[in-house]
């Protein structure tokens, strides 16, 4: 599978892109158009529940500390998120959604 095609999720949706930015460059597809087209292929955000979070943590074999480094966020803020006290939001659970689909890797 193409980088494109692993950004996209699919290889068919990565050559639909792929046509609509060729059209876009043509200038037969506008801007709005062609923003469109590049949502399909963002990774979707996904809500996690603290139990979700602890065990994509231990999935990935890391400490709060570890995990908190990866996310740019304080150890302390991976154990309320844990806890239910506080729910990610933002870039962190961009991250999360990436680190869920990916691994830490993904991210690093």
């Amino acid at each position: 599978m193409s980088e494109r095609a692993k950004r996209c999720g699919s290889d068919a949706l990565a050559a639909v892109h792929e046509t609509a930015s060729d059209l876009h460059e043509a200038g037969v597809l506008d801007k709005d158009t062609m923003r469109t087209f590049d949502d399909l292929c963002l990774t979707p955000i996904e809500a996690f529940t603290p139990q979700q979070i602890v065990e994509l943590r231990l999935r990935e074999h890391a400490s709060q500390a570890v995990f908190a480094r990866y996310l740019n966020v304080t150890p302390s803020t991976v154990s309320q998120w844990e806890r239910g006290e506080k729910r990610p939001r933002g870039p962190s659970l961009k991250l999360l959604t990436l680190v869920a689909k990916g691994g830490l890797r993904s991210i690093a």
